[in-house]
């Protein structure tokens, strides 16, 4: 394994300067990204530049020169970093790497935005906002709202509020969540 640059217990959580640190560098970020959307446990450091590079040119492959590039700045600055914090772990000699234990610490606040470019807050206040209006144009008698009951309409959305969240819990996979159910 790489050396530990710095000394992280399992009993203490990320200090919270580490954990912003880690999140304001893109490629990290995006490192932590193609780690969590990896189809393995574990990636080649190859395999991970490869990716990085692609996300950060927006073309597969990227240009040779940015791959090495990416490369490079992963082998000798941000994976040695994110072993030390123990986010990853990253063995240098067989150039592997996965995601540690306290990976969640860091990828919980890491809101992937879709395709679409709409973020889960916008779409939830968004939500809320329409049902807010509809339920208001029902009871003032909007036709067609008028003869729908009230708390049907705020049933009707409740449930889709519940599964847009279940969706959301679901399709990022929140290890801290699941952590937290099983205890």
């Amino acid at each position: 394994m790489a050396h530990r640059q710095q000394t992280a217990t399992a009993e203490t959580e990320l200090e919270p300067a580490d954990v912003h640190d880690v999140l304001r560098n893109d490629r990290r970020r995006l490192t932590l990204q193609c780690l969590r959307e990896a189809d393995a446990d574990e990636m080649t450091l190859n395999e991970l530049s490869e990716r990085v590079a692609a996300l950060e040119t927006g073309t597969t492959p990227a240009p040779r020169d940015k791959r090495q590039s990416v490369y490079v700045s992963l082998n000798q600055t941000h994976l040695p970093k994110l072993d030390g914090l123990e986010i990853i772990s990253y063995d240098s000699d067989a150039q592997t790497v996965s995601l540690a234990e306290r990976a969640p610490e860091v990828t919980v606040y890491m809101e992937v935005v879709p395709e679409y470019g709409l973020l889960w807050g916008e779409y939830y206040f968004g939500l809320g906002l329409l049902a807010a209006l509809t339920t208001i144009a029902a009871l003032v008698g909007v036709p067609g709202l008028s003869q729908v009951d009230v708390t049907v309409v705020a049933l009707a959305f409740y449930v889709f509020l519940m599964g847009s969240a279940a969706y959301q819990v679901y399709s990022q996979q929140d290890p801290i969540l699941f952590q937290r159910l099983r205890s």
